[in-house]
């Protein structure tokens, strides 16, 4: 039995999808102005083992992930520059350059993690007639209204407006939440169509029934899900800095277009943290994937790292335990090798109790933790043989994702069994200049070389580490 924790509900609910056997899913994508750091690409980590664990149950998905490239404000007020012109600036570049290169190598970024693909990539910039037709019927039933610089949501219009994230509007002031733009009615009140300021030429602009100009960033996630998922939809996710403004904010426009909610079940990932504190953009404090490969670090290996924590617990990240992740994700490796010689053994343990707990645990809210602490246990049972133990870890890394089943057996080449025999020869001698002769030369050949209590181990170069 499934449960999820449920953010709109405030608990762990068993999960029932709207038609059985099948899934409609809608995913907030990034924003494409720079390289997405390792805090967001915790939220994806945590997504695809979502669905890898849907998956695994059974289910079949049909997921849609947006590619924000237009719309998003530097600031939450809807204030300051779009972030993809901001780009541009720094760049030099247009801002549709700037956008597909940040969005081909975000998608670099994901496959590197071993994330799966969505069904559908949805662009903002190829919606503008959805949104501008989402706008317009708001209008229709009178939950907009005209500033200076745009077309706005009268957030007032929505009784329980700020339940996802459990505001109070009466309570909120200007500068509590966001801060107010002049001529907004109320603190929590968003731009729905921003226009174009007079004088001023921006790269992406379009015509409206308004003005010309821009959407808001929270209105493409309703007109793009309702187009593809229709509403209600099943799942929702996103990083849980979307609840307080970006998904409250898309839920209020679907009640006011549809009369409904716009996803039954909404879940969001929590922080990478660095020294205690967020780890982000604004924060100034960035890593991205490319610097762990600068240091000879798998990308596996960060996503080994986040299955270490619940997905809705902060994980803090540090040099010393992205290494620990990394020698533990070389010794799987060095154990799914080990397990692929198959010796002859009469008896036989049943391996459906393993699968079964398995199971318990992934369908406990995505308990990767007690999952991956199972998968040791079963590295170092001595009840089990390395035939069950090779395909209990295969079957688990159906929702773990960190490639087991591309660990081969590597051959030996003789000439590299000379050189670790003249290797060995050296050391007894303790001729330790030309052991390291010996070292260098088997490396060129595309070998790595560690000595171990049990004797010289050889992995392949291109192996995942």
């Amino acid at each position: 039995m499934l449960k999820l924790y449920n953010t709109l509900s405030r608990k762990k609910e068993v999960f029932k999808p709207l038609k059985k056997g099948y899934i409609r899913w809608y995913a907030c994508g990034p924003t494409v102005y720079w390289y997405a750091h390792l805090g967001n690409l915790k939220t994806y980590i945590f997504e695809d083992v979502l669905r890898r664990v849907l998956e695994y149950n059974g289910y079949k998905i049909k997921q849609v992930m947006n590619i924000t490239d237009v719309g998003h404000l530097t600031s939450d007020a809807d204030t300051g520059e779009d972030k993809i012109e901001v780009g541009a600036k720094r760049e030099k570049k247009t801002a549709w350059q700037i956008a597909k290169f940040y969005e081909n190598a975000f998608k670099k970024d994901i496959e590197r993690l071993n994330i799966k693909f969505p069904a559908f990539w949805a662009r903002a910039t190829d919606h503008i007639k959805e949104q501008i037709e989402l706008i317009k019927i708001l209008e229709k039933k009178g939950f907009t209204y005209q500033i200076s610089d745009g077309i706005y949501f009268d957030t007032s219009k929505i009784k329980d407006y700020g339940k996802l994230a459990g505001l109070k509007k009466k309570k909120l002031k200007a500068g509590a939440r966001v801060k107010m733009v002049t001529g907004k009615k109320n603190a929590t009140d968003f731009a729905l169509w921003k226009f174009t300021p007079t004088g001023i030429k921006r790269q992406m602009e379009w015509d409206s029934p308004w003005r010309r100009g821009f959407p808001g960033w929270h209105t493409e996630c309703v007109a793009m899900s309702a187009k593809y998922l229709g509403v209600p939809f099943d799942i929702h996710t996103g990083g849980i800095d979307h609840i307080p403004i970006h998904h409250t904010n898309e839920i209020a426009q679907s009640e006011a277009v549809f009369g409904k909610i716009l996803a039954k079940y909404w879940l969001h990932g929590e922080f990478l943290t660095l020294k205690g504190g967020r780890m982000g953009k604004s924060e100034g404090n960035i890593i991205i994937l490319e610097d762990l490969i600068k240091k000879d670090v798998s990308p596996l290996a960060y996503r080994y790292l986040c299955l270490t924590t619940h997905y809705r617990s902060k994980l803090n990240f540090s040099w010393e335990n992205l290494k620990g992740a990394q020698n533990a994700l070389k010794n799987l490796y060095e154990k799914t090798r080990e397990f692929q010689h198959y010796e002859k053994c009469s008896r036989s343990v049943s391996i459906e109790g393993y699968q079964k707990r398995f199971q318990e645990y992934i369908n406990d809210d995505l308990n990767t933790p007690k999952a991956l602490a199972l998968m040791w246990e079963v590295i170092k049972s001595s009840k089990l043989s390395n035939r069950e133990k090779y395909k209990i870890i295969l079957n688990f890394d159906k929702v773990f994702g960190l490639d087991l089943e591309k660990i081969k057996v590597d051959k030996i080449p003789t000439e590299v069994q000379e050189l670790i025999r003249k290797r060995e020869k050296y050391r007894q001698q303790k001729n330790w200049q030309k052991a390291d002769e010996m070292r260098k030369k088997i490396k060129q050949m595309g070998w790595w070389i560690e000595d171990t209590s049990e004797g010289p181990k050889l992995i392949k170069k291109q192996s995942p580490l």
